[in-house]
């Protein structure tokens, strides 16, 4: 094997993502500028945080005459994240990790994505930026958006059959080309690698504390997040509520799937089309065992929901018949794809299966936008008819106004018990892991062992930046 020839490229800390004001300010400077200039310039990785150029928080809230609950309902979104989601979070959190551990070199190794979209898309851009040499593997029924990326980003692309809920298959090919080449290929697992859940946990969770507080001085809320509401894919982004529950322990924790797909809600399986959610497993990362209930959305209502939002028969029943701020409606229209609407109606469920009043905000994500999804919105179109303003009225009614209390199971001691035993049939019998770190992970210790690992990575980024 070939020495490492040249420095590291690296990027910021957890805590200088959380807090973007924290970097040199020379650095973020021309990080914000490139950001515009030359997207793929490795200085972007500075720009890895839920906050704009003025340290702001990326979200707004609802108007409630889309959400039909008294509860405020807000949204982070992370369609302006490098990449256009905030999964690049998440893969850059994980590489650097196994970079300064010595896991990883680009001098040597080949990097593999295994996704369903987002992480391989933040993959291939925080791969190619670090100079590893980078494959995304996806399932071949994603949307073709997806694909284009991958590829201008700079990564090779592989794809495995069937859609967003066969990651075994993405499993299974990841071990084939790990064993053509075992000694040049490093696996870097979303569903299993804890850098994923560090940056929810910390950035993600922490900005979620932030904003209850910014909410409150607007007269928004009472200073606390009621509830933080998640549909899990890899299981990193519901990472956040593990520290608002911290924060306040009567906290709700609500995860996510698909009708279609309802794994940990009855162990169910299924193909769905919630791109980027539902992937017939019980993730290594995910903590079951501090998760209130589990909630499941129907994968078409949620592409309504998104046609509704982004076409122009839409925008014009909510601003003339429903009275949504026009600013709202450009504002949604720009930051929501598939996910984000499954999140939110996730969010409208929890609000009145709990009965949340006006002061008890519920924060949700939205995880990229509509750039990602006009070639699914052209096959609904094709599929269902063109949306005029009649149908766009009967959508926000009966989806968002009339979303059912259906598919609810709450996190019980015996329900908690069965989410967290599912693991076992993914993790120790096909991937490797052992029986005793899977009963560890009944215990919250194991979790806090985890997240406290932050500060040792940021102590490592910061002595490799001193070289």
């Amino acid at each position: 094997m070939s020495k490492r020839s040249t420095k590291l490229i690296t990027g910021p800390t957890f805590e200088e993502m959380l807090h973007p004001e924290k970097i040199d300010p020379d650095v973020r400077q021309r990080a914000l500028r490139m950001m515009q200039e030359d997207p793929l310039d490795p200085i972007n990785l500075y720009n890895i945080t839920w906050k704009d150029g003025n340290n702001k928080i990326r979200y707004y809230v609802l108007p409630p005459q889309l959400t039909g609950v008294e509860a405020p309902i807000a949204v982070l979104y992370g369609k302006d994240f490098p990449t256009g989601s905030h999964k690049v979070g998440a893969t850059y959190s994980v590489l650097i990790e196994k970079e300064l551990t010595g896991e990883v070199d680009p001098a040597v190794h080949t990097l593999i994505w295994p996704s369903t979209g987002n992480y391989g898309i933040g993959g291939a851009w925080v791969g190619c930026r670090m100079e590893f040499d980078s494959i995304v593997i996806l399932p071949e029924e994603m949307s073709r958006e997806r694909f284009d990326l991958v590829r201008s980003y700079g990564a090779r692309l592989v794809l495995t059959p069937g859609c967003e809920s066969n990651v075994k298959e993405i499993y299974d090919k990841s071990k084939e080309l790990k064993a053509q080449d075992p000694e040049r290929i490093r696996i870097l697992n979303q569903f299993e690698v804890f850098g994923n859940y560090r940056f929810h946990y910390y950035v993600t969770g922490n900005t979620c504390i932030e904003l209850a507080a910014e909410l409150q001085k607007q007269g928004i809320g009472n200073g606390k997040v009621a509830a933080y509401v998640s549909a899990m894919g890899s299981a990193g982004t519901i990472a956040a509520g593990d520290r608002l529950k911290q924060e306040w322990p009567e906290h709700k924790i609500v995860g996510l799937e698909p009708i279609q797909c309802p794994t940990i809600y009855w162990n169910g399986y299924g193909g769905h089309d919630i791109q980027g959610i539902g992937d017939k497993h019980v993730t290594w990362i995910h903590n079951v065992m501090n998760m209130d209930a589990i909630m499941c959305i129907d994968d078409i209502e949620s592409k309504m929901g998104l046609q509704l939002l982004t076409e122009e028969a839409g925008w014009k029943t909510m601003i003339d018949r429903y009275g949504v701020p026009e600013e709202s409606v450009r504002l949604m229209a720009e930051t929501f794809g598939i996910s984000g609407v499954c999140n939110v109606l996730g969010a409208i469920k929890t609000a009145k299966w709990y009965g949340f009043g006006k002061d008890d905000l519920i924060v949700t994500i939205l995880t990229d936008a509509i750039d990602r999804y006009h070639s699914v919105m052209a096959q609904m179109t094709a599929t269902y008819g063109k949306m005029d303003e009649v149908e766009a009225a009967v959508r926000l009614v009966s989806i968002f106004h009339k979303q059912k209390l259906d598919w609810i199971c709450e996190g019980t001691r015996e329900a908690r018990n069965r989410w967290h035993n599912l693991k076992y049939y993914t993790w120790v019998e096909q991937q490797g892991k052992t029986v005793e770190e899977l009963n560890a992970q009944r215990h919250q210790d194991y979790w806090e062992a985890q997240q406290a690992r932050v500060a040792e990575i940021d102590k490592l980024i910061r002595e490799y930046r001193g070289h």
